[in-house]
């Protein structure tokens, strides 16, 4: 099984992840905005996801919210700036309990003999809100969350 590759290089306000994925791009891609299967992967498995949005298109909104098991909320939200099936995706992501913290995200989906090699690149405002992120966990959250993406794909 693939693993993930996380880099988050001290100083930079960015963090870029890869892995390669047994499937082909269409699927893959499909995972990411179909709003059946997002809830079936997306963040760690202690938390129950839920879309309340998903238009992926330019300018269409996304909105998750993950529930922990004592009914905590967590919300996520951000705008599409670019959705190119099956290629790519462009949007901003924001954890409603840290307003103002937006970040944008770039997903590449690159098909290399029968599988897909996912490429993501987190780009903070500033290095404190890249600091804020590593320090809630991030990596752990994301290793979590493409491993699931892995086996719904399998």
């Amino acid at each position: 099984m693939s693993k993930t590759i996380f880099i988050a290089e001290p100083g930079k306000q960015e963090i870029s992840m890869a892995r390669t994925f047994d499937a082909p791009r269409a699927r893959v891609f499909a995972a990411y905005i179909n709003p059946e299967a997002v809830p079936r992967w997306w963040g760690p498995r202690s938390l129950t996801t839920v879309v309340d949005k998903l238009e992926a298109k330019k300018g269409g909104i996304w909105r998750f919210v993950q529930r922990d098991g004592a009914g905590h909320e967590f919300a996520f939200n951000g705008v599409y700036h670019e959705a190119l099936s099956p290629e790519r995706l462009v949007y901003t992501f924001e954890f409603e309990g840290m307003p103002g913290h937006v970040l944008l995200e770039t997903v590449l989906f690159e098909e290399i003999e029968g599988k897909t090699r996912i490429t993501s690149k987190s780009i903070f405002q500033s290095l404190e809100a890249r600091d804020g992120m590593m320090q809630s966990g991030a990596e752990a959250g994301a290793v979590e969350t493409w491993d699931r993406l892995a086996e719904l794909l399998s």
